[in-house]
């Protein structure tokens, strides 16, 4: 449930005993360590096959490089009801980094704006629908990010690592001065939940995080942690919000070992591309079903912030 703040309202109690919201970030294979859309082009089917099975719909957030290069898997998402989202331009760093990544380096604060506008275009160009939900890349959003997306009209955004901030853990309207804590603005931050119970053995706390784990365990296992999750949440009397991200290439079978690249070459760790393809469509299939059989209430990104009443 979303906490009333600064006459707020909040989300009305539906159908289930907690919501769900399942976000694909569609993005270049693993990330941004390759140039390639195989995950878009045959991983996305299999998603929405998935989906169409349990009626279920999704938010699916595009950065402009993939929308623009996959024109007709954005219609095909589209075109089966799923709502249309935004990740940025090209999977940059666009808010706060939470660990060190090698290459990669945060983009400046002055071209937050200038990115997040032009990917809005484009996203909106090829998809015919204006985006007002956003996803920052690997979770790492920020204050200044917040606010450019206020300007640009957007109601939600599923940036939040609950992994590492912990709290809030249910959505919340962000304050423009710290978008980790409640205030006043008019869009929705959504965490993605985590299993606040543990005790973490990771600098950063990325044990506690639900990626990858239902592809490189099994749907169980990532049940488990969003079972601890529900109970902790219903023990503070608030309305459980389970919010997924998962990726297109994880469901196509992804190269492994070495990628060579003229001048340089990466090599991602083996949990990354673990499983990829055939087992990670099941394990969505079996979550899919296993969420339902728990009471859950599927909504959009769009749908869970429209719920707070702005």
């Amino acid at each position: 449930m979303i906490k009333k703040t600064s006459g707020k309202k909040s989300l009305k109690k539906a159908d289930g005993s907690f919501d769900v919201v399942f976000g694909f970030d569609m993005e270049t294979d693993v990330g941004s360590f390759t140039p390639y859309y195989e995950g878009v082009k045959h991983g996305t089917p299999e998603i929405l096959k998935v989906l169409e099975k349990h009626g279920v719909f999704a938010t699916f957030f595009w950065t402009g490089h993939a929308a623009e290069n996959n024109p007709e898997r954005v219609r095909d998402v589209r075109d089966a009801g799923h709502e249309t989202g935004c990740h940025g331009l090209y999977h940059e760093t666009l808010g706060d980094p939470i660990f060190p990544l090698p290459n990669n380096w945060p983009i400046l604060p002055s071209e937050v704006e200038g990115r997040l506008r032009e990917s809005t275009r484009i996203v909106k160009k090829v998809s015919g629908v204006r985006p007002t939900s956003f996803r920052c890349p690997r979770l790492w959003g920020s204050t200044k990010v917040l606010n450019e997306l206020e300007k640009l009209g957007y109601l939600a955004d599923a940036s939040f690592p609950l992994y590492f901030y912990r709290k809030p853990f249910t959505p919340y309207h962000p304050s423009s001065k710290d978008w980790t804590k409640p205030g006043k603005m008019r869009i929705v931050e959504i965490p993605n939940f985590c299993d606040l119970s543990m005790e973490s053995h990771d600098p950063f706390q990325r044990d506690r995080d639900q990626w990858p784990l239902f592809r490189t365990k099994s749907a169980e296992a990532l049940m488990e942690k969003a079972d601890s999750f529900i109970a902790y949440v219903q023990s503070r009397k608030s309305r459980p919000v389970l919010c997924f991200y998962m990726h297109p290439w994880e469901f196509h079978p992804m190269p492994q070992g070495t990628l060579d690249f003229g001048e340089s070459s990466v090599k991602p760790l083996p949990f990354i591309v673990k499983n990829c393809g055939p087992k990670a469509v099941k394990q969505l299939d079996r979550m899919c079903g296993m969420l339902k059989q728990r009471g859950a209430r599927f909504v959009t990104a769009k749908q869970l912030a429209a719920g707070c009443g702005n």
